[in-house]
C-alpha cells in the first residue's frame, strides 16, 4: 500500500524527524493541553460530574457511572503486539496514534491504557505514555505519582500484611500457621534485595518472625482485584474472598475473616473512579490500573473499558507485551469475567523488531536483511495464528522506521496477505493521528463488519492443569509442560476448595513463546516449566509461575533513574 498523499508530502518533514528527534518528553512538554473540563465536554460529562486533580487530569464519578448502564456499547478494538525486542514495536504509541486518528476521520473515539508503574520507569523501560507525537499528557505526571491510584494500591495490599501479622500476636484466634501466609508485602519500586527477607526481628515486642517477602505493587492481588472490580461492592467482595494463608490443618483464611475488606475498601474508594486525561491532539482517554502481563493480566481496569463503551463509539484499548502474554489473558480472563469482546484486534510491529527476531543483532538493525525478515515474521505469523484462535480478526500495523527499505515493507505486507490479513504501515510517531489514518480506517472495516466472534482457549470446568497444559500447546507452541508433584498436589487442593473454574494467569517471560527469553522467532517443541502456582481467590484466578520470571524485578546496571533529573526551571528532564 502507497502513503496517503499527505504523507507523501511530508516525507522531508518525516525524514528529519527520524535522523532529528527530540526526546518525548521534550515534545510533551511542548504540548498545548485543553483543561480538563473540556476535554470531559467531548464525552458529554459534565463538569459536577469530575473531580479534578489539577487543570489536567480528574477522576470521573462512580455515582455518574453507575446512571450510564443503560446506553449502548460502541465498539472496542483491541491493541497487542510481537513478543517484544529492544529495538522496539511501539505498542502503547500506537494505541494512542490509532485512537487521535480515528478521531480524525471522524469517528467518536477514546482509548484507555494502564498505569505506568515506578519501577519500569526508574528501571529498565524508563516512561509508559506513548511516544513522538503519539502521547498523553501530561506526561510526567502520568509517569510518576499521577492520581496516588498505585499507591492506594499498595497501601491497602500492606495493610491486610500488617492486619496478618498483628492478629498472630494478640492471640491467633484465627489459628493461622505462620508457616503457611501465602501474602507477600508490596512496593511500587524495583527491589531485588526485598525479594526473600524475615520479619519481625527484634524481640517479643515485634512479634514472631517469619520468612516474608515483597511484590511489585503491579503484581499484587489487590492490583488485579482493583482491575477486575465492576464497581465498589465487587471491590469489597473479591477483597474480602482473598485467601491470605491456612490454618494448621491447610484450610484456607480470608481477609474477610480478618475484617480486613472494609478498610482495604476504604482504601481504594477514590482511587477505584478512572482516570481522565487527553493526548496531545485532545482525545479523551482513561489512564486506570496497571498490572504487569508477565507476572499479572496486563489489562487497564474493567471499570474504565466498560465506562468508556458507553461514552464512545470506538474504544481503543491495549493488553501487555505481545499477544501470547497479555492478548491471551485479555480474552481468557478479563473478557471472561467482565463479558468483553474486542471487535477488532491491532497486531503492532516492526521491521526493525522482526529482523531482530530473525536474528540480527540490534547494532546491525539498520541495514537491509531480507532473510532475517523474512525468518523473524514467523513471530508475527504465530501471533496472527494465535489471534485467529479468538475468533479475533487481526489488522498488522507496521510502525515506520527511517532505515525500513521498500523491498522490507512489501515482504512484511505480503507474507501478512498470504496469512489474510490486511498490513499497513504506521508513521503516528513522527506525524500523530495522520500517520495512523490507513490504519484507523482499517480497523473500523473489521471492526463494523461484525466478523469477530470471541471464542475462549478452554471451558471453564477444564481441571486446572489441563488449562495450563492447553495454553502451553495451543499459544506457546510446547511440547508439554514439566510439573513437579507439589505444584500438582496444590492445583488439586485448589479444585478440592472450589476454586478448578478459574482462569490461568501464566507468569513467563514475555521476550519468547518458550521460557527462555533469548529464544526468539517462534520456538516449538520446547517443555513450559511450571515453577510454582499461586492462587488469587479474589482476582478469581491462579497464577501459574513458569520458568525464571520473578514477582519482584531488580533494577538494571544502569538504571533509567540515573538520566532522570529536576532542572532549574523545575522541569522534570531524562524521564524517556
Amino acid at each position: 500500500m502507497n502513503p496517503s498523499p499527505a504523507t507523501a508530502a511530508k516525507a522531508p518533514a518525516l525524514a528529519a524527524q527520524h535522523a532529528n528527534p527530540k526526546s518525548d518528553i521534550e515534545i510533551a512538554q511542548a504540548a498545548k493541553m485543553q483543561p480538563i473540563i473540556e476535554i470531559a465536554q467531548k464525552l458529554g460529562i459534565k463538569p459536577e460530574n469530575l473531580e479534578p486533580y489539577g487543570h489536567y487530569k480528574a477522576k470521573v464519578s462512580l455515582d455518574y457511572i453507575r446512571r450510564l448502564q443503560d446506553r449502548p456499547n460502541g465498539k472496542l478494538i483491541l491493541v497487542s503486539a510481537i513478543n517484544p525486542t529492544p529495538a522496539g514495536e511501539g505498542k502503547t504509541t500506537t494505541t494512542v496514534g490509532l485512537t487521535d486518528a480515528l478521531n480524525r476521520i471522524g469517528k467518536k473515539a477514546m482509548l484507555c491504557i494502564r498505569e505506568p508503574s515506578l519501577g519500569p520507569c526508574f528501571g529498565m523501560k524508563g516512561g509508559a505514555a506513548g511516544g513522538g507525537y503519539a502521547q498523553v499528557v501530561p506526561m510526567e505526571e502520568i509517569n510518576l505519582h499521577f492520581t496516588g491510584d498505585l499507591h492506594a494500591i499498595g497501601i491497602a495490599n500492606n495493610l491486610l500484611a500488617a492486619l496478618i501479622d498483628n492478629h498472630i500476636y494478640w492471640g491467633n484466634t484465627l489459628g493461622i500457621d505462620g508457616r503457611r501466609i501465602t501474602w507477600r508485602r508490596a512496593i511500587d519500586m524495583n527491589e531485588r534485595s526485598l525479594r526473600s527477607i524475615v520479619s519481625s526481628l527484634g524481640g517479643v515486642a515485634n512479634g514472631f518472625p517469619r520468612e516474608d517477602g515483597f511484590d511489585i505493587t503491579v503484581a499484587s492481588e489487590v492490583m488485579a482485584i482493583f482491575c477486575l472490580a465492576r464497581d465498589l461492592q465487587d471491590l469489597k467482595r473479591r477483597l474480602a474472598n482473598i485467601v491470605f494463608g491456612y490454618t494448621r490443618d491447610r484450610k484456607p483464611v480470608r481477609a474477610g475473616d480478618l475484617k480486613a475488606h472494609g478498610p482495604m475498601t476504604a482504601l481504594l474508594k477514590d482511587a477505584l473512579a478512572p482516570n481522565l486525561v487527553q493526548t496531545m491532539e485532545g482525545t479523551p482517554a482513561f489512564i486506570h490500573g496497571g498490572p504487569f502481563a508477565n507476572i499479572a493480566h496486563g489489562c487497564n481496569s474493567v471499570l474504565a473499558t466498560t465506562t468508556a463503551l458507553k461514552l464512545a463509539d470506538y474504544v481503543v484499548t491495549e493488553c501487555g507485551f505481545g499477544a501470547d502474554l497479555g492478548g491471551e489473558k485479555f480474552m481468557d480472563i478479563k473478557c471472561r469475567k467482565a463479558g468483553l469482546a474486542p471487535d477488532c484486534l491491532v497486531l503492532v510491529a516492526t521491521i526493525r523488531a522482526l529482523k531482530m527476531h530473525g536474528g540480527v543483532k540490534k547494532e546491525d538493525l539498520k541495514a537491509e536483511n531480507l532473510k532475517a525478515l523474512e525468518a523473524g515474521m514467523a513471530n508475527l505469523a504465530r501471533h496472527i495464528e494465535n489471534v485467529k484462535k479468538f475468533g479475533i480478526v487481526p489488522v498488522v500495523s507496521i510502525n515506520r522506521f527511517s532505515a525500513d527499505t521498500d523491498a522490507e515493507i512489501a515482504l512484511a505486507k505480503d507474507a501478512c496477505a498470504k496469512l489474510g490479513v490486511e498490513a499497513l504501515l504506521a508513521d503516528h510517531w513522527a506525524l500523530g493521528s495522520e500517520g495512523a489514518t490507513d490504519v484507523a480506517r482499517a480497523a473500523v472495516r473489521v471492526a463494523d463488519s461484525g466478523k469477530s466472534k470471541l471464542k475462549f482457549l478452554y471451558p471453564d470446568d477444564m481441571p486446572l492443569l489441563e488449562k495450563i497444559r492447553t495454553i502451553a500447546k495451543e499459544i506457546y507452541r510446547a511440547k508439554d509442560i514439566e510439573v513437579d508433584k507439589a505444584v500438582r498436589d496444590q492445583l488439586a487442593a485448589f479444585e478440592a476448595m472450589g476454586y478448578g473454574k478459574f482462569p490461568i494467569c501464566v507468569a513467563k517471560t514475555q521476550y519468547s513463546f518458550s521460557t527462555n527469553p533469548d529464544a526468539r522467532g517462534a520456538p516449538v517443541d520446547h517443555v513450559i516449566k511450571v515453577r510454582d502456582v499461586r492462587l488469587s481467590a479474589g482476582a478469581e484466578f491462579v497464577v501459574a509461575i513458569c520458568g525464571e520470571v520473578l514477582t519482584m524485578p531488580g533494577l538494571p546496571k544502569i538504571p533509567a533513574a540515573n538520566a532522570i533529573d529536576v532542572g532549574p526551571d523545575g522541569k522534570i528532564v531524562g524521564l524517556f
